[in-house]
C-alpha cells in the first residue's frame, strides 16, 4: 500500500490524539487492551510448539510456524477491520482511535515520569522500584545514576517501538502494517530472548522485529539528532556518536536512539548491567559524557522526545499539506 491522504490524516489526528490521553486506566481496567489479545494468542502458541522436550531443530521450526501464525492472523484482522472502516459511517473515526490505541507516546512519558517523582519524593528505592516497571534489568543494586541511565534508555529506544515504528507501518501498509508490527513487538518481548526457552523457538519473531524495526530505529535516531540543539546538543556531534557507537550495542537497532540520546544530551549511556544472575558487559556509548546522571537528566531526556514527536508530526503535516495542493 503507498502512502495515502487517508493514512496521513488519520495518524496526524491518531499522533495528537495518543498524545492527549495515553492509555487510561479507567477504560483499560474496563476492557482489555488489543496487545493483551495479542499477548494472549503468543502465550497460547508457545505453550502448544514451545515443549521442553522437543529437539533445537524443532523449537526452531515451530518458532517460525507460530511468527507465521501470528502474522496472517494480524494481517487478516488488519484487513478485516480496513473493510469495517470503509463500509460505516465516519469508521475513519474508528480507525483514528484505534491507531491512537497502538501508539505509546504518552504512555512512555508517564511512566518515565513515575521514575523521576519516585527518586525526587521517596529516594532511591523507590527510583528503583518504578524503574522496574519499565526495563527488564535487575534493579537490586542500581543507585541513582543507574536508574536515571536506564529510564532515559528506556525512552530512548521505546520512542522508536512504540510511536516511530508503528507511525511508519501504518503509514505504509494501513491497519495490517499496525497490526503485523505490534503482534511481533510483543512477541520479541515476550519470547525473542536469548535464553534455553526461547533462543529457538523466539528466534523468527526476533528477527522479524529486527527487520521491522530497522528504519524505524535509525529515523528516531535522526528526529533526536535534529532536535539537539534544542537541549543545547549539537545536531553534528550527534550524528558523529550515532555513526561512531550505534553498531556496538548487543541490539541491531536499539542502540540508534540510545547513541543519539547520548551524544545530544553529552551523557554516557549504555555499559555494564546485569539481568538476573547475567552480567552483561556492554559498551558504553558516547563514553566520554557525563556518568552522573540524576532525574533532571530524565526530565531533559523527556524534553528531547517531546521536541522529536513534535519534528515528526510537524514533518507529516508538511508532507499532508505538500499532497493537498
Amino acid at each position: 500500500m503507498l502512502v495515502t491522504e487517508h493514512a496521513l490524516s488519520v495518524l496526524i489526528l491518531a499522533l495528537i490524539l495518543d498524545r492527549m490521553f495515553g492509555d487510561p486506566a479507567w477504560l483499560w481496567s474496563a476492557i482489555k487492551h488489543p496487545v493483551i489479545f495479542f499477548g494472549d494468542a503468543i502465550r497460547s502458541l508457545d505453550a502448544i510448539l514451545n515443549r521442553p522436550e522437543a529437539s533445537d531443530a524443532v523449537r526452531l521450526r515451530n518458532g517460525f510456524i507460530a511468527a507465521g501464525i501470528l502474522v496472517s492472523a494480524a494481517a487478516l484482522a488488519g484487513t478485516a477491520l480496513t473493510v469495517l472502516f470503509n463500509a460505516v459511517h465516519y469508521g475513519w473515526m474508528l480507525e483514528t482511535v484505534l491507531v491512537a490505541i497502538l501508539l505509546a507516546q504518552k504512555s512512555l512519558l508517564d511512566h518515565v515520569q513515575r521514575v523521576v517523582a519516585a527518586l525526587r519524593e521517596n529516594g532511591i528505592p523507590a527510583g528503583r522500584e518504578a524503574v522496574a516497571m519499565i526495563v527488564g534489568r535487575d534493579v537490586g543494586k542500581m543507585k541513582r545514576s543507574d536508574i536515571a541511565r536506564a529510564a532515559i534508555e528506556s525512552t530512548a529506544e521505546n520512542f522508536s517501538d512504540g510511536t516511530v515504528a508503528p507511525a511508519i507501518w501504518y503509514l505504509i501498509c494501513g491497519l495490517p502494517g499496525l497490526l503485523v508490527y505490534k503482534m511481533i513487538n510483543t512477541a520479541d518481548s515476550m519470547i525473542g530472548h536469548r535464553n534455553e526457552t526461547y533462543l529457538q523457538f523466539g528466534y523468527a519473531a526476533a528477527r522479524l522485529d529486527d527487520i521491522l524495526n530497522y528504519g524505524p530505529a535509525r529515523l528516531s535516531a535522526a528526529l533526536i539528532a535534529l532536535v539537539a540543539p534544542l537541549q543545547g546538543g549539537s545536531t553534528f556531534d550527534t550524528a558523529a556518536t550515532i555513526a561512531r557507537d550505534a553498531s556496538g550495542h548487543a541490539s541491531p537497532n536499539a542502540g540508534w536512539p540510545e547513541a543519539a540520546m547520548a551524544g545530544a544530551m553529552d551523557i554516557a549511556l549504555g555499559g555494564p548491567r546485569s539481568y538476573g544472575d547475567e552480567w552483561l558487559h556492554a559498551p558504553w556509548l558516547n563514553g566520554e559524557g557525563e556518568h552522573d546522571l540524576s532525574g533532571t537528566h530524565i526530565e531533559a531526556a523527556t524534553s528531547m522526545i517531546e521536541s522529536a514527536w513534535f519534528l515528526g508530526l510537524i514533518a507529516l503535516a508538511a508532507v499532508q499539506v505538500f499532497a493537498i495542493l
